[in-house]
């Protein structure tokens, strides 16, 4: 276990392939391509390219600086810059809080359908009522999200260099090839539909990113800058104490500007690539109406799409669920982390010590959301319009609501508190140049805040 000494990544790429597996996960997997598909195509990826180097590099430079020149986590590290402002700790700490245990509760659903493929059975998978009937079982749905709160907490014990660091250096390049081939093999693929017409992948790789116009007024297209917006909350794990607690590990003569250059085309590479996997598969199989599934995309329309594959759908659905679990658990370690690295330096108390107690709170919350799918289902209907059960309550308030108050809180900050030149300071202490020190400035002081409370105002209703 680490000493008392704050531990260290070994290396940049350690750091880089930390904070990329951090950013890959499911929101990347699945979220990506169904806004993609909904938002016109290449239009949203057009939109969400320009945000992600403008307003995702101005807060993902940011977080990480704190967290560099902090070496604390996101609990304390605010609180150490100005002790006026630590209250934004404490909103950034509870959102990996409350996420950990209902992501527990969808990674434990990946290794389900893993399992369901990996045994020849995806078929089963490929029922309309399969996945109802499982997450609202007595039993599979507890012990899968025991298993990846497990798996995520062993990485965690382990410490910073032998966990999370070896970890990711094993499971991100993995990830990547499986990626690679999954897309290309999504590309090849060629369906005969019911009228006689052959559709190929080619053209449902043309849906994906050929910018489609059609129906988008100013509204819509504000409603598509807002949806690319909230898309990189997920995508860059920004907002949520993770890039923080990762900052802090970084050694003082790191080139943090290449880093995050780094973070920012691995994740937007993935993000692209999960569309390329994803968009013309269902096109081929399902053409333009299988695409508008949205969240229930990944667990029921693909693995029908598996399905009609016939044998072959059985590897594929197996490499595609084991690629998503990889996913899964670097983020999952990534969240876990936030919170224990949070623990550890508020309370003074060792890795194992604040490990074991997330490990239970997460287990608890986590029986909590599996039981929200039976004995306590109940329905409730949030100030943005959707109906949810527990789940959805937790993941709006962590997701819509306390990370847009973050973010929008972090700009004013750094912005017009600590000055934008402070942040730049710490990018740049080993002599480096900061190529985007106008755009950083313009972002944080001014855009950022002002397209974060329009998001914020979207996600609680009001607009």
């Amino acid at each position: 276990m680490e000493n008392d000494k704050r531990a260290s990544f070994g290396g940049t790429l350690g750091f880089v392939l930390a904070a990329a597996g951090s950013a890959v996960g499911l929101g990347n997997i699945w979220r990506f391509p169904y806004l993609a598909a909904k938002d016109g195509g290449g239009l949203f990826l057009v939109i969400y390219l320009v945000l992600a180097v403008t307003f995702g590099f101005a807060l993902l430079t940011t977080e990480v600086a704190i967290g560099r020149n902090t070496k604390e986590s996101p609990l304390t590290a605010y609180k150490k810059l100005n002790k006026k402002w630590g209250w934004i700790g404490v909103l950034s700490c509870a959102v990996p809080f409350i996420i950990m245990p209902y992501y527990c509760a969808i990674g434990g659903w990946v290794i389900k359908y893993l399992v369901i493929f990996a045994t020849g059975n995806g078929a089963l998978a490929a029922d309309d009522s399969y996945f109802t009937d499982f997450i609202t079982g007595n039993v599979e749905p507890f012990v899968y999200m025991i298993i990846f709160l497990v798996a995520c907490a062993a990485v965690i014990f382990l410490g910073v260099n032998r966990g999370i660091e070896i970890c990711s250096k094993i499971l991100m390049p993995v990830l990547i090839v499986m990626v690679v081939g999954i897309a290309i093999f999504g590309i090849t693929i060629s369906h005969e539909n019911a009228e006689g017409t052959v559709v190929t992948g080619l053209e449902g790789l043309k849906v994906y990113i050929i910018p489609n116009f059609e129906g988008v007024g100013i509204r819509q297209f504000l409603h598509i800058v807002m949806d690319a917006l909230g898309q990189l909350f997920f995508s860059l794990s920004i907002a949520m104490g993770i890039m923080i607690a990762y900052g802090s590990y970084v050694p003082d003569n790191a080139d943090l500007r290449k880093s995050i250059n780094h973070i920012e085309l691995f994740d937007t590479a993935v993000a692209f690539l999960a569309g390329v996997m994803i968009i013309p598969a269902v096109y081929v199989f399902s053409g333009t109406e299988g695409m508008s599934r949205g969240p229930s995309l990944m667990f029921v329309a693909l693995p029908k799409i598996f399905a009609k594959m016939g044998v072959v759908g059985n590897i594929v659905g197996t490499v595609f669920f084991a690629m998503t679990l990889f996913a899964a658990v670097t983020s999952g370690v990534s969240v876990m982390e936030a919170v224990v690295s949070s623990f550890m330096d508020e309370f003074k108390i060792s890795r194992r010590k604040a490990a074991g107690f997330e490990f239970v709170c997460a287990l608890v919350l986590g029986i909590v959301v599996c039981l929200g799918y039976n004995a306590w289902y109940f329905e409730i209907k949030l100030p943005n319009g959707s109906v949810a059960q527990i789940l959805d309550i937790m993941d709006y308030v962590s997701n819509y609501v306390l990370m847009p108050i973050v973010a929008i809180a972090t700009c004013i900050l750094a912005g017009w508190v600590l000055k934008p030149k402070f942040i730049m300071d710490e990018v740049t202490k080993n002599g480096e140049p900061f190529y985007r020190k106008y755009l950083y400035t313009g972002m944080i002081k001014f855009v950022a805040p002002v397209l974060l409370i329009f998001l914020f105002l979207i996600s609680v209703g009001i607009l």
